[in-house]
């Protein structure tokens, strides 16, 4: 699975940008604040989601000026390309595959797409909020039915909620909700447990620099529901405790990660920084690997600044593992020379701003 062209227009820092690409990792080096990650960010919308940044559509627009964007790429996966769009004039965003309106769900089944940015290096050590979008986020690469699940379960308990704090006792209404809860709260549970023991496979079956990571699912209150009927029956029993707090204190969206680094026996909130990064890096290596298993091609791989929080030997081991799984692997450095050991392996482009109001520049070579 690689793209083998992209274009962007008015997106974000780029008012124009086109790159033409092979299947070879690619590596974006420049100063910080050129764009380099607001081209990954154009990458990711080939994954069904909300993007890396999880930004609003009118977010992404280029400032100053009202007009709208454009990202347009060309992505072969399983020998057959496809063109795919992706559009918003100021509304909401606008899915394209071969020229004709598509969804989510219809992007999921054609492409996929790992990542790595900054923001998720406190993974372990903040709330349980930013762990399950990690965790959903790397459920739905293996399961395009998930992002489905979560907004029918979202929105039957956003109505539940409502009627909570409106003190409202009809049991019918509540059993209608709870019933739509527990049945989307079942695959989005069965889905997080596939993906955890996938993950915890992957790393097992192969040889890695990088430290193997024990996984499990956890609720931060009470017992873990499994079944629909387990759901149902734990919602229906909490109703006078959810009332009096206003809101659901059992469910799905109660569900945590934990994680233990293995050859040390320690949890990884309790770890360095150096071994949380590893411990991510780990989980993203075994996500593509295990994709790469299932669809016979691995997914878009995209490693913001991951390059300058290692040291030169596991710099190296990563891209030789990259490199071994065949990914199109995006990486973005403030220098080509942290690039260095990826050689021909890779094709380089620098990115630079203008004078021109702040405009993004792409261009071949270091």
């Amino acid at each position: 699975m690689h793209l083998s062209s992209l274009a962007l227009s008015h997106f974000r820092s780029h008012r124009q940008a086109r790159l033409a690409l092979d299947a070879r990792p690619v590596a974006l080096s420049g100063p910080n604040g050129a764009g380099k990650t607001n081209l990954i960010e154009a990458v990711s919308l080939f994954s069904p989601g909300r993007g890396l940044r999880r930004a609003a559509a009118q977010d992404m627009a280029r400032k100053p000026g009202t007009l709208g964007w454009k990202v347009r790429g060309e992505l072969t996966t399983a020998g057959t390309t496809h063109e795919i769009a992706f559009a918003s004039d100021g509304g909401a965003r606008t899915v394209a595959i071969d020229d004709k309106a598509a969804s989510q769900v219809a992007l999921g089944r054609i492409a996929r797409a790992v990542w790595l940015v900054p923001s998720m290096d406190r993974l372990w050590i903040e709330g349980a909020d930013g762990r399950r979008r990690f965790l959903d986020r790397t459920a739905l690469s293996f399961f395009p039915d998930h992002a489905q699940a979560s907004l029918d379960y979202e929105k039957a308990m956003r109505q539940r909620n409502r009627l909570l704090k409106d003190q409202i006792r009809d049991t019918h209404w509540y059993n209608a909700l709870e019933t739509q809860m527990a049945r989307s709260g079942a695959v989005l549970h069965a889905n997080r447990q596939a993906t955890v023991e996938r993950l915890v496979r992957a790393q097992a079956e192969a040889e890695t620099a990088f430290p193997v990571t024990a996984l499990a699912l956890v609720q931060s209150e009470g017992g873990l529901p499994e079944t629909e009927a387990d759901l149902r029956d734990a919602l229906a029993d909490s109703r006078s405790r959810d009332m009096a707090a206003g809101r659901a204190l059992v469910g799905v969206h109660r569900t945590d990660l934990a994680a233990v680094f293995v050859a040390k026996d320690v949890p990884a909130v309790d770890c360095s920084t150096g071994e949380q990064k590893a411990l991510l890096i780990s989980l993203i290596l075994a996500n593509a690997r295990a994709l790469a298993q299932d669809e016979g091609a691995p997914p878009l791989v995209l490693l913001d600044e991951v390059a300058a929080h290692l040291d030169a030997e596991r710099r190296a081991a990563l891209y030789d593992e990259i490199c071994a799984l065949g990914a199109q692997a995006w990486m973005t450095g403030t220098g080509p020379e942290l690039f260095a050991d990826l050689g021909e392996r890779a094709q380089h482009f620098t990115v630079t701003v203008t004078d021109e109001g702040g405009e993004s520049r792409v261009t071949p070579g270091p």
